[in-house]
């Protein structure tokens, strides 16, 4: 994958985590806050916890961590992978922010 075949799929995902954040609040009280700096995106629980998604441009991959642990995605077959356990990028994150919310929530 070339640097910017890596830009525009990674910022993509990013917006894609930023819409779902919106979509949740409108349909739900999780009142998830979302800020976003360059290629970072946090997400603010009201229980003080966090989740941070951000992009490794040298290494093509973008990064997850939550309570649970860290995770590290590269693109392959159309889908975001964990490089360790093969996890799909927003099954994590519906996964962990579920957890830290204490609600069941769903990105994609």
């Amino acid at each position: 994958m070339t640097d910017p075949e890596f830009m525009d799929r990674a910022e993509q995902l990013l917006a894609a985590v930023e819409a779902s954040c919106d979509r949740i609040n409108d349909e739900s009280d999780a009142d998830l806050d979302n800020q976003r700096v360059g290629g970072m995106v946090t997400l603010a629980f009201p229980n003080g916890s966090q989740i941070v998604v951000n992009l490794q441009k040298p290494l093509h991959e973008v990064w997850l961590a939550a309570q649970s642990g860290g995770y590290h995605y590269r693109f392959a077959d159309g889908q975001w992978r964990d490089t360790k356990g093969g996890a799909e990028f927003f099954a994590q994150l519906s996964s962990d922010a579920s957890a830290q919310a204490g609600q069941a929530l769903v990105f994609s």
